[in-house]
């Protein structure tokens, strides 16, 4: 009976660290992937189609009495399918074909500052100045940016690793192609922005479609859609971008549709239901770590001083802001879980390939979602 007291409470550690591994195996396929040709319209559009395929069944049998769907619910749909595999997938894939995996994932920890910035200014979350942990939540964002301006705009010489030395890696200089490095860069803090405006949104549709199976089933299919729309649009019809074999491309659209958008959102459920979402969320800086480690290695990818040092402060921003939040879900009243509800701010992060995430923790109690 102790031993199986033990084994419960390692599994969310296990299943978390886990989970960081098979994203930052994402983010690993996805950049060799386009970096060797393939088109991100049609990433996005096969990735989608696969998730449809694993979900589906799933939510069919398990919400056979799904809410009815209205006109309402349905613009909400199609907002989140234009936030998320539209914009936030496109601008994210186009930006690590021009930066790197490592710098893709490092920049994504400052999504919670996003997201925290955009519920303000939409009131949704209330900060309060005069308290500790609105103080920490205000400095946590702030250090966050400050970190992430760094690594934007300085980049220093390159760190060597045990590995790497004697090798020959692909820079991403600003000094060699500073065009498509600040472009890249544009497009990541763009996918950013999306996502963390599909989080609030998600959140919101939650509340009227409590069905969050179907829910990522219909916006990855009319994302595909849109997506699908775009490419041929894009591509003016032309045939080849969409013939893929059995290489790189099938696997990186097969790994993101079923690794990210299948089994994540049934980890994350599970997890979140267990220890909340600050707990997924405190781990997001493995999957850097994972990230830079692997592509230093496998992608032969610079990794600069100032990736280093401006990753190192927006994981220490990350976390004064979780703490702040944590705070502010431990001191709201068990008796008011409505306000509770309106204020919660989404705070798990990470997954980038097939994603539908889990927001909160009293959405997830409706049903569970996954995002990636």
């Amino acid at each position: 009976m102790w031993l199986g007291g033990v084994v419960n409470g390692v599994k969310p550690y296990l299943y978390m660290v886990l989970l960081q591994i098979g994203f930052s195996g994402m983010y690993i396929v996805a950049a060799a992937s386009l970096k060797r040709g393939m088109d991100h319209y049609v990433l996005v559009v096969y990735r989608n189609a696969v998730a449809v395929v694993v979900i589906a069944p799933f939510a069919l049998w398990l919400e056979r009495s799904r809410p009815k769907m209205t006109i309402s619910i349905f613009l909400k749909i199609m907002a989140l399918a234009l936030l998320e595999p539209v914009l936030d997938q496109n601008f994210y894939y186009m930006g690590v074909k021009l930066t790197s995996a490592s710098f893709g994932s490092a920049l994504y920890n400052m999504l919670p500052a996003v997201t925290f910035l955009l519920a303000t200014l939409l009131r949704i979350e209330k900060v309060n100045i005069r308290k500790r942990r609105g103080q920490a939540k205000i400095v946590g964002t702030i250090v966050t940016v400050a970190g992430a301006l760094l690594m934007i705009l300085y980049k220093g010489p390159a760190v060597e690793f045990p590995w790497s030395k004697g090798g020959t890696h692909h820079t991403t200089s600003p000094g060699q192609n500073s065009g498509n490095w600040l472009k890249g860069t544009i497009m990541l803090l763009g996918s950013c922005t999306s996502w963390a405006a599909f989080f609030i949104l998600q959140s919101n549709t939650l509340d009227s479609y409590p069905a969050a199976l179907s829910l990522t089933v219909l916006i990855c299919l009319l994302g595909g859609m849109m997506s699908g729309t775009v490419a041929l649009i894009v591509q003016r019809g032309d045939p080849k971008p969409w013939l893929i074999g059995f290489d790189m491309r099938l696997f990186t659209a097969i790994y993101a549709g079923v690794v990210c958008s299948g089994v994540a959102y049934y980890v994350q459920g599970i997890v979140i239901k267990q220890r909340g979402p600050v707990f997924v969320t405190a781990f997001n800086p493995l999957c850097m770590i994972v990230t830079a480690v692997m592509g230093s290695i496998i992608l032969k990818e610079e990794i600069t001083l100032g990736s280093v040092i401006g990753a190192v402060i927006i994981v220490v921003g990350l976390y004064s802001l979780i703490w702040g939040k944590n705070k502010d879900d431990l001191t709201q009243p068990s008796n008011s879980s409505e306000n509770k509800q309106q204020n919660e701010l989404p705070m798990t992060t990470t997954l980038h390939t097939g994603k539908l995430e889990i927001i909160n923790h009293d959405s997830e109690m409706k049903g569970q979602n996954g995002k990636f």
